[in-house]
C-alpha cells in the first residue's frame, strides 16, 4: 500500500519493492514515510495483525521507543536556553537525593544527555530474567510476561540504576547508553517546570510542532489505528508474543512516546531547521561522542541525537528506538532535503548459535537495503539533488 503525495524526485517502485522484501524476510508489517524536498512517499507492506491479517497502513500510530529521548533532550535544552538549567552543572545541584555523593558532583546534565555519566541501566534489575542481557543465551523473556501490567515508579527505577555497578567513571569515553540517564532528565524537567515531563513535552514541543498524532500513553494500550507488536526474543518466543498491550512505565517519558512516521518527520524537520531550538543549542545538540549501544555497537551520539554518515548523501541526524515487539528509526539529512522514518512490528528476530550469539537473519539484509534506498544511497536509481 502506498500513498504518493507528489511524484518526481522519488522512484516509488524501488521503495515499494524494498518494503515488500522486508515483509517477505520475516517482518509482519513495515510502514514508512520518505521525503525528498516536496516529494513524499508513504508506504506499507505486510500485516498489522497475524491473526486477522489486517494490513498495516502508512499512517498507523506506533510506539517509537527511544526516539522519545530526542524530545526529552530538546525540552531540557529549551530550559538551558531560558537559563533555568546549566548544561555543565552537576546533577546534584538539582537532584541531590537521586544521585548523592561524589557521583552527583561529577555527573553533569550534559553527561546525562550524551550517555557519558557512567550510570548503569536499571533494566537488568527491573526485569530479572534479562539480567545477563546482552549475553542473550543466559536470558529469557519471562520478565516481559511477568511485568506486562506492572506500574513502575520512576524514582525506584532511577535508584536501581544508581545502585547498580557503574558502567564507567563519569565522562569516560566511550559512553554507555542507559535509560537511567533520561529518567533523571525527566525528573529535572519536572523539578524546573512544576509539571510532569509528559505534560511539559506535550506543551513545549508536541503542540508547538503541530504533531496531532503524537503523545504519551495514558494506559497500556495504543489509542487509534495501530499494529500489533510481536516479540521474538532471539527465537525463544514461539509463536511470537504479542506485546502491543503493555504498561510503559518501565521507561516512562524516556521511551514511551507514540507517534506516526509523518509526525516524526515533521518534528525532526522543525528541530534541524532551528524552529525548536536556537542555533547555539542546536550546535550543542550535534556535538557527538562515541557511545556503546545496548547491542554493543558504537554510535556517534550527541545530546539526544544520533549522527550517521551516508555515502554520497552526507550527514543525517535522528534517533532509533525499540520496545517489546516494535521498532522505529527516523533520520533527517543535515540540509533538511531528505528524510526517512520507518516503523516495524517485530523485534529481536535473530536466533542464537551454539555459543549463544545472535546469528544473521534475512531481515537484517532486507532492512539495511530498505534504509539505503530511503537514504538515497543508491544514487543511480534516484533523481535527487546531492547534499549542499
Amino acid at each position: 500500500m502506498t500513498d504518493l503525495v507528489r511524484t518526481g524526485a522519488l522512484e516509488t517502485t524501488v521503495l515499494e519493492a524494498a518494503a515488500g522484501d522486508v515483509h517477505a524476510a520475516g517482518i509482519p508489517g513495515i510502514f514508512a514515510e520518505v521525503r525528498v524536498r516536496d516529494d513524499v512517499w508513504r508506504g506499507a507492506a505486510g500485516v498489522a495483525d497475524l491473526v486477522t491479517r489486517a494490513p498495516v497502513t502508512p499512517g498507523m500510530r506506533h510506539r517509537v521507543g527511544s526516539i522519545s529521548k530526542t524530545f526529552v533532550a530538546a525540552a531540557v535544552l529549551q530550559l538551558v536556553e531560558r537559563r533555568a538549567v546549566d548544561l555543565d552543572a552537576p546533577i546534584r545541584r538539582y537532584l541531590p537525593n537521586l544521585v548523592p555523593g561524589g557521583r552527583g558532583d561529577a555527573i553533569t546534565v550534559r553527561m546525562l544527555l550524551n550517555h557519558t555519566s557512567g550510570l548503569a541501566d536499571y533494566l537488568p534489575t527491573a526485569y530479572p530474567s534479562l539480567a545477563a542481557f546482552p549475553v542473550v543465551a543466559d536470558t529469557s523473556p519471562r520478565s516481559l510476561d511477568d511485568n506486562r501490567f506492572t506500574r513502575f515508579d520512576p524514582l525506584d527505577l532511577i535508584e536501581m540504576g544508581v545502585r547498580a555497578s557503574t558502567a564507567a567513571a563519569p565522562g569516560t569515553s566511550p559512553g554507555r547508553y542507559s535509560n537511567t540517564n533520561y529518567l533523571l532528565l525527566c525528573q529535572l524537567i519536572e523539578l524546573i517546570t512544576g509539571v510532569s515531563a509528559e505534560q511539559h513535552i506535550d506543551d513545549a514541543l508536541i503542540a508547538r510542532a503541530g504533531l496531532a498524532d503524537t503523545g504519551f500513553p495514558s494506559g497500556p494500550e495504543v489509542d487509534g489505528p495501530h499494529s500489533r507488536l510481536y516479540e521474538s526474543w532471539f527465537g525463544m518466543n514461539q509463536p511470537l508474543s504479542d506485546y502491543s498491550v503493555f504498561d510503559m512505565s518501565w521507561v516512562g517519558p524516556a521511551a514511551s512516546l507514540i507517534s506516526t512516521t509523518a509526525d516524526l518527520n515533521r518534528f525532526f524537520a522543525a528541530l534541524l531547521a532551528g524552529d525548536i531550538l536556537g542555533p547555539d543549542m542546536l550546535t550543542q545538540m550535534q556535538q557527538t561522542v562515541p557511545v556503546v549501544s545496548f547491542e554493543g555497537t558504537i554510535v556517534d551520539y550527541g545530546l539526544g541525537l544520533h549522527r550517521k554518515e551516508v555515502p554520497g548523501q552526507g550527514t543525517f541526524w535522528g534517533h532509533d528506538g525499540s520496545v517489546w515487539g516494535g521498532g522505529a528509526i527516523t533520520m533527517t539529512r543535515a540540509d533538511g532535503r531528505r528524510q526517512m522514518t520507518v516503523a516495524i512490528n517485530r523485534q529481536r528476530w535473530n536466533e542464537l548459535d551454539a555459543s549463544g550469539r545472535p546469528t544473521p537473519h534475512p531481515i537484517d539484509g532486507a532492512l539495511d537495503a530498505f534504509h539505503r534506498v530511503a537514504f538515497g544511497a543508491q544514487a543511480s536509481k534516484w533523481n535527487v539533488e546531492p547534499p549542499r
